[in-house]
């Protein structure tokens, strides 16, 4: 990166810096405003900064007001950072005399030989690591938004207090604040659980929370994705299984995922015997392999999975189709030969490439390496992290690294994919395992007769099929592309005297295989056309008299209107290209 670039936010440490500074001076402004408030924590994340409060109510938007005019004082006073140590009983006695219970529980939680810094602005003092900027004036006062105020447990404990996190964003101009507020206000236009209640999609009902249910169009819509999902995986020389929700818990011990996932899984007894509910598809996935002798002749052997999983989320993280309890994991688990591997990441990432681009997705990749909480040798691991980078580099794939956080059994491929908003979403991912295939003892006879390990891939595509869904409905804005729209044509007759021949059109479409309705109301025909706009269909078909008498039909798109009369069958083949084709319109 240039000089000239290294405190702008296109540097992505000096943006870090920035918003974590502003999170300082949102706790500096907390403590004039309200001195009995208590501090727990305030970092950067990925779009701002938040920082979490000690106290009993969630603050009004007034008070989110008040609150930011007095961080542009803070602004203003061009405070400057200073950053000092102490030692950990002398921390220990300041934090105490401050008042402050939670930097005093964050402290006594350090390691031993942990440096313990605080940084300084004005009468104001924080237990920080920091970086941060010089000084507060630093900080565009002008370009500062508090966006909410949630409720959050201490440290992520449910058993703990709740706190109030109250979320911040800010920008070096005002220029490029409002910007983002615009696109934050057509993310809300844009919200899938708004347009899922509106379009009749899902619901989530009080007697299951983080339990979706799917209602008919929203099933239309997923059966849609899923029979798209099973002809591109034949294509690519996948067989589909299915294994059981639940299983033993000696398989998730043998598996690593008791040891490493036990407190999200949901556990049960059957027989007098322990069970758990399954919260990933891959220990399933190793014995359906370990059902039959495998000799090299049959890898690799792609075996996919669309495969109901539970995991245990705290409720406060629930958050439509994003954050559910169960949900419907497109698990594949690739068995190959180690010769093989480079080939097989690469044949993954032409999926990939595919299936994104249908829907019109562009993507970064991060390639994870291994964390510290990690299985097995350290050259088997650095092996794999090699061999994941020569396959995408190869491709001219480009990447970063994201040090230290891949899976516990071995090192990962993301795929963050960008909306037409520009948000990231994280949903495909390729993972290299070593180890699982060892602990089940997998075996294949190689050409020298001998028996040997496959090497595994763990591979996800859409990731959550539940919030691949509420993805694809915010980039399209429940606007689907016609393919996978659950009504593709409306037919709106514009008199009852049109009404046998709507039937007719409609009968003849639904011969075809489209998915077609009619509104049949005693409505005007622009109401008519205006509610079917709002249902976001693809196509309306006006029948009136003329069309009646021509056997014609005039059709408007949703977007680009009035397509003038023509046949039904011209309407048909045309219809019929823009399905085929999958094209996003």
């Amino acid at each position: 990166m240039s000089d000239e670039n290294l405190y702008t936010f296109d540097n992505p440490e000096y943006r870090k810096t920035y918003w974590h500074t502003c999170s300082h001076v949102l706790a500096q402004a907390m403590k004039r405003l309200h001195p009995e408030v208590k501090l727990a924590i305030g970092p950067s994340i990925d779009n701002g900064f938040y920082y979490d409060f000690d106290t009993p109510q969630p603050f009004s938007e007034k008070e989110l007001e008040e609150l930011e005019a007095e961080m542009r004082k803070i602004c203003k006073e061009k405070l400057k950072l200073e950053r000092f140590e102490l030692p950990r009983e002398e921390a220990v006695k300041f934090m105490e005399e401050k008042g402050e219970p939670y930097k005093v529980e964050l402290i006594n939680d350090l390691p031993e030989d942990a440096v313990i810094s605080f940084y300084k602005q004005g009468e104001f003092t924080d237990l920080c690591a920091g970086p941060h900027v010089d000084s507060t004036g630093r900080i565009k006062g002008n370009a500062i938004k508090l966006t909410a105020c949630n409720a959050a447990y201490w440290r992520g404990d449910s058993n703990r207090q709740t706190l109030q996190r109250i979320y911040g964003v800010a920008f070096p101009k005002k220029e490029e604040l409002d910007e983002y507020l615009q696109r934050l206000e057509e993310a809300k236009r844009r919200d899938h659980r708004k347009l899922g209640k509106e379009l009749g999609l899902f619901m989530m009902a009080d007697e299951g929370p983080g339990f979706p249910f799917f209602l008919p169009k929203g099933m239309v819509l997923r059966n849609t994705l899923l029979d798209y999902w099973r002809q591109a995986h034949k294509r690519y020389g996948y067989v589909e299984i299915s294994t059981p929700i639940i299983l033993n818990q000696e398989l998730w011990h043998r598996s690593g995922h008791w040891d490493h996932y036990k407190n999200n899984m949901y556990t049960t007894v059957i027989d007098g015997e322990d069970y758990a509910v399954k919260p990933m598809n891959c220990p399933g996935g190793m014995l359906v392999y370990k059902n039959e002798p495998h000799s090299y002749r049959d890898l690799p052997l792609r075996m996919a999975e669309l495969g109901l999983v539970h995991r245990h989320e705290l409720s406060g993280a629930l958050h439509g189709l994003f954050r559910v309890r169960c949900f419907t994991q497109d698990d594949a688990h690739i068995f190959m030969t180690p010769a093989q591997m480079k080939d097989e990441i690469k044949n993954v990432v032409k999926l990939f490439d595919e299936i994104y681009s249908t829907f019109g997705l562009s993507y970064q990749i991060e390639l994870s390496t291994m964390p510290e909480d990690h299985m097995g040798d350290e050259k088997v691991w650095h092996f794999a992290e090699d061999t994941l980078q020569a396959a995408i580099t190869e491709m001219g794939k480009e990447f970063v690294i994201n040090a230290g956080d891949g899976a516990f059994y071995g090192p990962k491929l993301d795929f963050h994919l960008s909306d037409s908003l520009g948000r990231t979403w994280q949903c495909g991912t390729i993972q290299l395992d070593f180890q699982m295939p060892e602990r089940f003892e997998l075996e294949y006879v190689g050409e020298d007769g001998e028996k040997h390990r496959p090497v595994m891939i763990h591979r996800a595509l859409l990731g959550s099929i539940e919030r691949f869904i509420g993805v694809i409905t915010e980039h399209f804005a429940g606007a689907f592309p016609t393919w996978l729209a659950p009504v593709q044509v409306k037919v709106l007759p514009v008199t009852d005297r049109a009404a046998e021949y709507a039937d007719q059109v409609a009968k003849t479409l639904d011969d075809q295989g489209f998915r077609v309705e009619v509104d049949h109301r005693s409505e005007k025909i622009g109401k008519k056309i205006r509610e079917a706009q709002l249902e976001k269909v693809p196509y309306m078909l006006v029948v009136g008299d003329r069309d009646m008498e021509n056997g014609t039909v005039s059709p408007r798109h949703r977007a680009d209107g009035d397509l003038g009369a023509m046949s039904l069958d011209a309407f048909a083949a045309m219809l019929k290209d823009v399905v085929d084709t999958k094209a996003i319109n």
